[in-house]
């Protein structure tokens, strides 16, 4: 099949519509990474009717044992679909061995540090290629820490973010056993026994997880560890982000809380940090959860016209109220 990018080998695999929605699924093989197994799925989501006049792209990357079907459920509600149909070129982005990405060869060592390496940069590269704009950016839990690392490493910068948006994400919680190197060693040993940690087996989502994430996990939660790989550290390259970048966090969320979120925004210039809090003292219906933050009928009502008013504008609207300190 012929490649749909002069990039690097790219498959159209499916060209489907979906109601009032074209869906495009795109499969990608960037080789551009030391393991050169890796290719990535994006889905995109149009209207139908209207493929000649695609908006402004937005790229949504999903978090931890997750696949596409966290922003696009099969009946085409969700945030894409929302985005979609409100007139946005939506790219929905499943990463190594997730959702239709599959496995690569060295699957059980992916990392953190590979997605923001390796694999944001050559979805920008292609969504830029295809749009011919500078995407958006939306990320929930570990997809938006991926896109805090991307930035923090310098591996996406103004010509590939036109804006960051990061759901419930942070790297500041602290785990104070893993600060003790004999229980740190003793879970390194442990981990590295296992290829997978099992969404279902933890009730945790639908998909697994590579363990070495769980092993890199543990390298920034210990002693001396920090937000960064071998090579950077991407905590203290977020002070050079010039890009804007909202950090969205949930009252309710127990999993990323909302100081730790909160921190990881502030390491972002003051011109270019927004945060907001979603909670019954902030006038929202609800203390959201890490889920319901965006995947709610609460959420649809008040969550994403917040979203739409962030990529049109790089900014909260007027009657969202940020946090003490924090830019608007």
């Amino acid at each position: 099949m012929q490649s749909s990018s002069d990039l690097f080998p790219v498959a159209l695999i499916s060209a489907e519509l979906r109601g009032d929605l074209t869906e495009d699924v795109y499969r990608l093989k960037p080789n551009n990474s030391p393991d050169p197994s890796v290719e990535l799925v994006l889905t995109r989501l149009g209207r139908f009717g209207q493929e000649a006049a695609r908006g402004v792209p937005v790229v949504l990357v999903h978090g931890s044992f997750s696949n596409r079907r966290f922003w696009y459920s099969p009946k085409g509600l969700g945030l894409g679909p929302h985005l979609a149909r409100a007139g946005f070129d939506v790219w929905i982005a499943e990463m190594r061995g997730h959702g239709l990405s599959p496995r690569n060869q060295q699957y059980r060592r992916n990392r953190v540090a590979d997605y923001a390496r390796y694999d944001l940069p050559a979805i920008a590269e292609f969504v830029r290629e295809q749009s011919g704009q500078v995407p958006h950016w939306i990320g929930h839990s570990l997809g938006g820490t991926t896109l805090a690392a991307a930035l923090g490493g310098q591996y996406l910068g103004e010509a590939e973010v036109a804006s960051a948006a990061l759901f419930g994400s942070q790297v500041s919680r602290v785990y104070w056993p893993l600060k003790m190197p004999p229980v740190a060693w003793g879970g390194r040993l442990l981990l590295k026994r296992f290829e997978v940690l099992s969404g279902s087996l933890f009730k945790r989502g639908p998909e697994d997880e590579p363990i070495g994430l769980a092993l890199e996990s543990l390298r920034w939660h210990g002693l001396f560890g920090r937000f960064g790989d071998a090579e950077r550290d991407w905590w203290a390259g977020l002070a050079d982000v010039r890009v804007p970048v909202l950090a969205v966090a949930a009252a309710g969320d127990l999993q990323d809380p909302l100081w730790a979120c909160r921190k990881l925004v502030e390491q972002v210039p003051e011109p270019y940090r927004h945060f907001q809090r979603l909670a019954k003292e902030e006038g929202f219906s609800e203390d959201f959860d890490h889920i319901a933050m965006l995947v709610s009928k609460a959420a649809e009502r008040e969550v994403w016209p917040l979203v739409t008013h962030w990529l049109a504008h790089q900014r909260l609207p007027d009657g969202a109220r940020a946090a003490e300190g924090l830019a608007l």
